[in-house]
């Protein structure tokens, strides 16, 4: 079989992404899969994708193997790493060497669990749209050199991609739930317009007197 060449894989990760986001969405299943085709299209040893949570504090989501994984763990627990500063800049960090002095010094934790993992090189590109940032999605290399600018824009261009789906996701959800307490209103009027209709006519008053009676005993 002739190897594809990484235009046309690039095209298929691109509809495969679109399919799913057609058929039942399951979030982790998503990013799960987006990792691994990162892996596959950048030539790198490892992806971890990771997210902020309602205490914007990041949370490793999907991972390309369990190595990296704990990795991203290990860092988060002491607050370092390149995920976490890209995360609160908003500004990717890429071709880090991680038996650079200045950046063990750093990451202390970070790199020195990197190396025991085998890793010697990272990159880290923001999950944002428009400014607002909701993850990172990190690379690591076996391999000491560097992304080039054409791996490096494809990656954030897959990274973009995952914003989209988790914030169209999100959206989805919200909009669900919007309509749910629609749904809880509109139930709720119909039921207080028996009411006050039966009240108005045992009370021999009107239904606005009705209205305000109910009102009252309701606050009391």
């Amino acid at each position: 079989m002739i190897d594809m060449t990484r235009e046309h894989r690039v095209t298929e990760v691109f509809v495969e992404v679109a399919d799913s986001l057609i058929d039942d969405f399951d979030l982790i299943d998503f990013l799960q899969q987006l990792s691994v085709r990162c892996m596959e299209l950048l030539n790198v040893a490892a992806v971890g994708i990771l997210l902020a949570d309602q205490h914007d504090m990041l949370q490793t989501m999907a991972a390309s193997d369990e190595h990296t994984r704990l990795l991203e763990l290990f860092a988060l627990q002491h607050d370092q790493g390149p995920c976490v500063d890209c995360y609160k800049s908003g500004q990717a960090r890429t071709n880090i060497n991680l038996t650079d002095p200045k950046v063990t010094a750093a990451w202390p934790a970070f790199a020195a669990r990197a190396a025991e993992t085998g890793f010697v090189a990272t990159n880290a590109l923001p999950l944002r749209l428009r400014g607002r940032v909701i993850g990172a999605l990190a690379l690591f290399q076996t391999d000491p050199g560097p992304l080039s600018d054409e791996d490096i824009t494809l990656a954030q261009a897959l990274a973009d991609m995952a914003t989209i789906a988790i914030l169209q996701q999100r959206t989805l959800d919200q909009s669900q739930v919007e309509r749910a307490q629609l749904q809880y209103a509109l139930t709720s009027r119909i039921v207080l317009e028996q009411a006050k209709g039966i009240l108005a006519e045992r009370w021999h008053v009107s239904v606005d007197d009705a209205f305000a009676a109910f009102r009252g005993y309701a606050r009391a």
